[in-house]
């Protein structure tokens, strides 16, 4: 597996949840095991892939469940390395450790959505309301709009992330959960939109045609690599290779040429909030 794939990163978060669910330093861990702790760091980093055996030694003297147990080993295992990796249904698990870490790595996130608000901006009725008209199951709902409403962090925090939403102006044509829910929503982004790393743009619908009508996309920029991800209903893919990454990279000027000022975008947003009240 190659360093900094997208399951060398979500191998390093299992890792990394297993030692501190067992209240372990990194430093503790690399004594009782005799492996140094900066070894164990660049493991759980996603910038080193431990061989099966390490992992086996990093495991044993962890409390984990044996089914935990399996579904690392199995990602030990894996040593494809591909640089587009397609995640299907039974490894979303995984594949949303790899994107929590990648955020949480990430000095710059740039969100291209041109039909929903990003994910990153949603407020918890917003979500709610999306996943409840996907079906997703009443038992796992409270499970991801937690883990939804904590992948903001990456925004308010000390070093918060800078972040650009690129949001498609079709959006506030959206009714999703009804007015109450998308004044909450709007009145959200303004917020959101008022802090120093947070720059909304919205894209106009009526323009010709973009680049960025090929699909939408999160590109999260870190320290000497970059990664893409791109979801479906039933998957999601991460792409790593650097020409494939540029190509997305390039996206982002055009988008923002065209895009409304930050103003002007604050402005629209304003307004529409106070359409949509005034229609409740």
């Amino acid at each position: 597996m190659n360093r900094n794939t997208s399951k060398a990163i979500a191998l390093g978060a299992r890792l990394r949840n297993a030692r501190e669910a067992n209240n372990l330093s990194q430093r503790a861990l690399g004594k009782k095991i005799g492996i140094v702790h900066s070894l164990l760091s660049r493991n759980e980093s996603g910038q080193r892939v431990p061989t099966r055996a390490e992992v086996i030694r990093i495991l044993d003297p962890l409390e984990v469940t044996e089914s935990e147990r399996q579904e690392i080993l199995e990602m030990a295992e894996d040593t494809s390395g591909s640089q587009l990796q397609v995640i299907e249904v039974p490894e979303q698990r995984a594949q949303l450790a790899a994107l929590l870490e990648v955020e949480q790595m990430a000095k710059e996130v740039v969100d291209w959505s041109p039909l929903v608000i990003p994910g990153l901006l949603q407020v918890s009725s917003y979500t709610l309301a999306i996943m409840e008209a996907s079906r997703i199951p009443d038992e796992e709902i409270a499970t991801r709009i937690a883990v939804r409403m904590g992948r903001r962090d990456i925004l308010t925090r000390r070093n918060a992330v800078r972040f650009t939403a690129l949001v498609g102006q079709s959006v506030f044509d959206q009714k999703i959960g009804g007015p109450e829910v998308m004044v909450e929503q709007l009145e959200h982004l303004m917020v959101m939109a008022a802090r120093p790393n947070v720059d909304i743009r919205v894209v106009p619908t009526a323009t010709g045609w973009h680049s960025g009508l090929s699909c939408p996309f999160l590109l999260l920029n870190c320290e000497g690599t970059s990664f893409v991800h791109l979801e479906y209903p039933t998957s999601a893919v991460f792409v790593q290779e650097p020409d494939a990454v540029a190509g997305f990279q390039s996206c982002v000027p055009e988008l923002l040429d065209i895009a409304m000022s930050s103003e002007q975008s604050a402005e629209l947003i304003a307004r529409e909030a106070e359409r949509i009240a005034g229609v409740t």
